[in-house]
């Protein structure tokens, strides 16, 4: 049974029966999931930033409106320390799986 089906049932003393199609739905759905890949994404924004960075380029639209330089070598810094943490949690993450593996081959 379909969504509209089921309210359409629960209400049915509602509705007149000459209007066949007297129920409208709509559903959506969102899924929010934190995963360790996003970190390759992390990398690849980092390498981009990096090679924009040596090359000084688009700086000077930054620095017109008062950014300093360090403020990009501080943000790129921030990026490194964020992807090494999210590697931390992925190896951490394979360990314990490999622990439970094995754990489990010495219950068998």
């Amino acid at each position: 049974l379909t969504m509209r089906e089921i309210v359409h049932i629960q209400n049915s003393s509602y509705f007149v029966e000459w209007i066949p199609n007297n129920v409208k739905t709509a559903m959506a759905v969102t899924f929010i999931g934190n995963s360790t890949a996003i970190q390759e994404l992390f990398k690849r924004i980092s390498e981009q930033f990096t090679a924009m960075f040596r090359r000084k380029a688009f700086l000077h639209w930054y620095t017109g409106e008062g950014m300093d330089e360090m403020e990009f070598t501080e943000a790129e810094s921030n990026m490194n320390d964020l992807v090494s943490e999210y590697q931390q949690y992925q190896d951490a993450t394979a360990e314990e799986e490999e622990d439970f593996g094995e754990e489990a081959e010495e219950e068998a």
